[in-house]
């Protein structure tokens, strides 16, 4: 008999994206399910998907709403619960952040048994608040700031977890282009930093190199930039967001950008050298650490935000550039630290773990 599988996630594509990986990975041997806020909804087709909405406020945003907001978020454990019963579910995953706060706590009533997900080196608040509950919690590190010793026997170490077309696309080979092939990515929080910060830096560029840009922003953003790079005759591709980055990332000879947990992974997969900027307003400051993890393992380079005012931008990305060994070096790294992901081996240990516990 198959399991009943519910992945709890929403919010920001860094909690969804690898809902929908797990969502892969157990969907051949289990029934699974999906559950997501309406901020999550922008990133999942529900005609792929077996998806529910749960939408849960949050509490911190607006003092004045708190005790409506209260109501509402009690009103999303009783749901969750219903669902939970309704759909017998048996194990959860969680990808974290307090949109799966309901789901987490009406699991304690149903006695589903709970699956955390930690992509980032600093543990999630969330993921803090139910560590003692949950079986297991999926890491990418042993290393994580802020996790309780007492727990640490429930990491469960796999590799980042991506979309299957990664690895169907993975040795594929570079498409190689006369143009130098940018990326920026400025996330879903901190696109507009990016979009102001950097423009003068393309400009100069584009007239060092002949440049191609894809630049992801917020779609708010769009109307300005598309004003800039047609302006600076720069040849631009602009985009909110895209499920499946393979085929740009492809094409990158380098890469500016947030430091997200999943979107560092997928540079390092496919060997792409970046310059991560962390977002400097992220929980716990966990975007930084996220990228001084590559940086202490030659993946890349890193500035923080403040540093930038100080700093000559451009000159650094040109030094970098033109640097090719040390360009070599970081992909090397890169190699080395991804040549063990493989869908085979994260399949097996994340059907293992639900298995066994």
């Amino acid at each position: 008999m198959k399991k009943k599988i519910l992945i709890s996630t929403g919010g920001s594509g860094g909690h969804v994206i690898p809902a929908l990986n797990f969502y892969e990975h157990l969907k051949e041997n289990n029934e699974v399910f999906l559950t997501s806020d309406l901020r999550g909804l922008k990133f999942i087709d529900s005609k792929i998907y077996n998806n529910k909405i749960i939408d849960v406020p949050d509490l911190k945003k607006n003092i004045l709403k708190i005790p409506l907001n209260l109501l509402f978020f009690l009103i999303s454990i009783f749901k969750s619960f219903f669902y939970l019963k309704q759909n017998k579910i048996d194990k959860i995953i969680s990808t974290g952040g307090y949109m799966t706060f309901p789901i987490c706590i009406a699991s304690i009533f149903t006695r589903s048994k709970l699956f955390l997900y930690e992509p980032n080196m600093v543990l999630g608040r969330s993921n803090l608040f139910f560590l003692k509950q949950c079986k297991k919690i999926f890491c990418y590190s042993n290393s994580i700031r802020k996790f309780p010793l007492k727990y640490i026997g429930k990491i469960e170490i796999i590799n980042p977890v991506l979309n299957k077309k990664s690895y169907l696309l993975k040795n594929d080979q570079k498409i190689l282009s006369d143009q130098k092939v940018f990326l920026i990515i400025g996330g879903s929080q901190g696109a507009k930093f990016f979009q102001t910060e950097l423009k003068n830096v393309l400009n100069n560029l584009s007239k060092r190199f002949n440049l191609f840009v894809y630049h992801q922003t917020n779609r708010e953003n769009f109307k300005d930039l598309e004003i800039f790079y047609k302006q600076n005759s720069i040849t631009f591709q602009l985009f909110d967001f895209e499920r499946y980055l393979e085929s740009i990332l492809l094409k990158t000879d380098f890469c500016i950008t947030r430091a997200g947990a999943s979107t560092l992974a997928e540079l390092v997969f496919f060997e792409v050298p970046f310059l991560a900027i962390p977002f400097p307003y992220s929980k716990d400051d966990h975007q930084l650490f996220n990228a001084k993890h590559y940086k202490e393992n030659n993946c890349c380079w890193m500035l923080e935000q403040k540093e930038i005012p100080q700093k000559n931008l451009f000159e650094i990305i040109t030094n970098i550039l033109d640097d090719k060994k040390n360009l070599q070096l970081k992909k090397k790294a890169m190699k080395e630290i991804s040549s063990n992901n493989t869908w085979e081996k994260n399949n097996k240990i994340i059907i293992k773990t639900i298995n066994e516990n």
